[in-house]
């Protein structure tokens, strides 16, 4: 299955949501991760949504087309405030990404050493 957001993206989100759960409250990260979200494409941001809802088990990796319109048709709040909202959400973002077959923890180390 092609995802409509690259596996480097996500595990950027991974990456950067795991700092902001770590880090002192108004430190920065939240403010970089919220920019980050908020710069990706509507397709992006529905598959972030759609892989998060995966991860938690509110869809099945096998409905991950149905998650994704749903993420779609159903946004009410900027995607960035929904995301960031959520208690574990790099956690959930990784569970969604592996249950969808896609190991991103190599891809983001080497991807993004820095970040």
């Amino acid at each position: 299955m092609q995802l409509p957001i690259s596996t480097d993206k996500v595990a950027t989100v991974i990456i950067r949501a795991r700092k902001f759960d770590a880090d002192m409250p108004d430190a920065g990260q939240g403010r970089e991760l919220r920019a980050f979200i908020a710069a990706l494409n509507e397709d992006e941001q529905a598959a972030l949504t759609a892989i998060l809802w995966i991860g938690r088990e509110t869809f099945d990796a096998s409905e991950f087309d149905e998650a994704f319109a749903t993420a779609r048709d159903e946004a009410t709040t900027p995607t960035e405030d929904y995301l960031l909202g959520i208690p574990l959400l790099a956690d959930y973002l990784e569970d969604g990404m592996n249950a969808l077959g896609i190991d991103v923890e190599d891809e983001g180390e080497e991807a993004f050493p820095s970040v």
